[in-house]
């Protein structure tokens, strides 16, 4: 292919997507009880389509794609799982992370220095910035890494109120890094908000880190690297507490991990059969990695973590097998589901379900 037309082809397909991309727009939000003129999922499939149109035409298959968007969650998987099916979009592997993981992937692959201290990123979008400030406990193994956000209106681009949430967000302690995402960031206008955020700092600007952080996360995903495995990520988007019980094996009492801390909460879930051998009660422990989060189900407490009682009221007496399901509901709410299996010829199945939520509530962040 000549240069000159393989320019044109780019430029028509450029064309193509800012038009889809308007259509989007238009249909993304509407007054409630109204029907958008075209399916938003259905033009995002067009969008992807259009966007890989090169890539299939190679015939081959994707080793994995990563999907990045400013948050994840189970609708909004839902409407992606739709969109990359009507794209036709081939790969062995999909896989999707919000913003706030795609910017710690994309950090855990920078030199030391610019995240010994928190780092903070500025996203410009419209009329508000998104502000992420990521920071490590590096007196936990394995290291963990919490990120808070919080987004302020910002309907002009005025230097004195950039000025205002750049002091806020980086506070009075030291800051590793700071990063400028977004084009309203361009010109001149940023003098004094610039000139505190240059204070001892390095600063970065440009518009495709959080692109970046999603290959560097689904490069981790696929060949996981001894970084990775040093580091659990704790965002908004990820069970922030060690979920297990107390089981007996090979005659001994020992810590059983159900959910684990650092897996995405509409990702977490568990089913597995146990015996009870007494009783009507099944003890859970919610471990908090992160500030002093509390678990109840108004039942009780514990020591080193928080202690749940799940009672199944009615149980018979005796030993039994009991089938568990545990699944993250929201992100701060585990719902247990306990069926009555029985215990062979000796105790025949109830076929009673029992059913409880437990809250795991967390302490507002350091901006609230």
């Amino acid at each position: 292919m000549k240069l000159a037309q393989a320019l044109q082809e780019r430029s028509d397909l450029q064309t193509r997507l800012r038009q889809l991309e308007e259509r989007l727009c238009q249909n993304a939000t509407v007054q409630e009880g109204e029907v958008p003129a075209e399916d938003p999922a259905a033009l995002l499939a067009l969008f992807f389509k259009r966007s890989l149109g090169q890539l299939s035409q190679t015939g081959e298959k994707l080793t994995a794609l990563m999907i990045t968007c400013p948050v994840i969650d189970k609708r909004i998987l839902e409407v992606l799982g739709r969109v990359v099916e009507g794209s036709l979009v081939k790969a062995d592997k999909i896989l999707f992370q919000g913003h706030a993981e795609s910017y710690y992937s994309y950090m855990l692959r920078q030199p030391r220095e610019l995240w010994t201290h928190p780092s903070v990123l500025f996203h410009y979008r419209q009329d508000s910035i998104k502000v992420y400030r990521m920071e490590a406990n590096k007196r936990t193994v394995p290291i963990v890494v919490y990120m808070e956000e919080k987004e302020y209106a910002f309907p002009e681009a005025v230097d004195e109120a950039l000025l205002e949430i750049a002091q806020d967000a980086c506070g009075k302690g030291l800051i590793g890094s700071i990063f400028l995402i977004g084009d309203g960031f361009q010109g001149d206008w940023m003098k004094e908000s610039l000139r505190f955020l240059c204070r001892g700092r390095r600063v970065f600007q440009g518009n495709n880190l959080f692109s970046k952080g999603a290959c560097c996360g689904m490069q981790e995903k696929l060949c996981p690297g001894e970084l990775g495995k040093a580091h659990v990520f704790l965002g908004n988007e990820k069970l922030k507490s060690n979920i297990g019980m107390q089981v007996f094996r090979g005659g001994e009492e020992s810590y059983y991990a159900l959910l684990d801390a650092g897996t995405s909460w509409y990702e977490a879930e568990r089913t597995l059969e146990v015996y009870l051998q007494d009783g009507n009660e099944l003890v859970l422990t919610v471990l908090p990695l992160i500030r002093s989060g509390t678990a109840k189900s108004g039942k009780a407490s514990g020591g080193d973590g928080v202690t749940v009682r799940v009672v199944l009221e009615g149980l018979s007496e005796g030993i039994t097998r009991l089938r568990l399901h545990f699944h993250m509901k929201t992100e701060h709410c585990l719902a247990v589901e306990v069926e009555d299996l029985g215990f062979g010829e000796f105790r025949a199945s109830s076929g009673r379900t029992w059913k409880d939520e437990i809250e795991i509530e967390q302490e507002t962040d350091k901006w609230g």
